[in-house]
């Protein structure tokens, strides 16, 4: 009779331990290979964004001011915000600042003598005080005549000038015409030493024309 031994059969126990080798060595793999978590991205996008916001940013270049063909700065700029800065464009002085020193006009001292003698008078003295007018300030006119002359009109004929203007007057008679020619004259120059006027002073007769251009170069005489 044949008999059995008492060794259990061990065919199954590899089977087991495989699946567990490989399920053990599945659960691994997923480990090894599973996707990133989400907060890591936002961390590293967080990151980002802080290293870009340290970075120095580009400063803007300042735009030049427009200027015209001439090389003069546009008055229109908004650069330039009072009347005094956009006159000095304008004028072209902008560029020398305090350099600029404005020279006043010398002031013009016309006398002129009179003749009660001549008819037209009043007509000669009304075409010099039109041709004075046109000359730019400051001018003074210096009228000289004698106390029995037409004083009214004359004195009428100068306030409706808008010249400035000194009339003067003289009891004295005179039967020479160059002695009272002379006579006032020096009137009149002793009027402008007692009131200190300084100026250019020239002798304009009554039947004297002039042009404007004289009276710019006579302003430069030195």
């Amino acid at each position: 009779m044949g008999f059995f031994t008492g060794f259990a059969p061990t065919g199954k126990a590899p089977g087991l331990s495989s699946r567990s080798v490989i399920s053990s060595n599945n659960s691994s793999a997923e480990t090894l290979h599973s996707p990133p978590q989400q907060h890591s991205s936002r961390n590293l996008i967080s990151q980002q964004q802080q290293q870009q916001q340290q970075q120095p940013q580009p400063q803007p270049q300042p735009q030049p001011q427009p200027r015209s063909s001439s090389g003069i700065q546009d008055p229109s700029s908004p650069d330039l915000k009072t009347e005094e800065e956009v006159e000095e464009v304008v004028t072209g002085t902008a560029d020398l600042g305090s350099k600029l020193k404005l020279t006043p006009r010398r002031l013009i001292i016309i006398i002129t003598p009179t003749n009660a003698r001549d008819p037209h008078q009043g007509v000669h003295l009304r075409r010099l005080a039109n041709t004075l007018r046109l000359v730019p300030p400051p001018l003074l006119w210096v009228v000289v005549e004698p106390s029995a002359g037409k004083k009214k009109e004359l004195s009428e004929m100068l306030r409706s000038t808008g010249t400035m203007y000194r009339h003067l007057e003289y009891r004295e008679n005179f039967t020479a015409a160059e002695a009272e020619l002379e006579h006032q004259r020096n009137l009149a120059l002793k009027h402008l030493e007692r009131h200190r006027l300084s100026g250019i002073v020239h002798f304009a007769g009554i039947h004297s024309v002039y042009d404007l251009d004289f009276f710019d170069h006579l302003r430069e005489t030195e």
